[in-house]
């Protein structure tokens, strides 16, 4: 868990830090619709990022341990399989050897 958190704390923080710059921006025009947007998206990031992202999760999954990766097994037969390296056809398909040519 530390060394995850050690890893990934600097990159929460600053992609927070620009996202609440970004939406705080929203909240300096003078229309009231584009202002209450901004600080919500403003706020909502803070919290995202600081308290959910940099102290909950972390401290649940502390908590947790082992089983914070539990997948009931009922939920595991409706997930699909989702092979992104097509390492199951590598598994599956043997591959064809085929003679080289014989230099005459």
């Amino acid at each position: 868990m530390r060394n995850g958190f050690r890893h990934s704390a600097r990159v929460v923080t600053a992609a927070g830090l620009i996202m609440i710059g970004v939406f705080s921006g929203f909240i300096l025009p003078d229309d009231p619709i584009v202002k209450s947007i901004g600080f919500a998206l403003t706020v909502g990031v803070l919290i995202d990022a600081f308290l959910i992202r940099m102290t909950l999760i972390p401290a649940l999954m502390s908590l947790l341990g082992a089983r914070a990766w539990y997948l009931p097994q009922s939920l595991n037969r409706v997930i699909p399989d989702v092979d992104l390296e097509a390492t199951s056809l590598e598994r599956e398909t043997p591959r064809a050897t085929t003679p080289l040519p014989q230099a005459a």
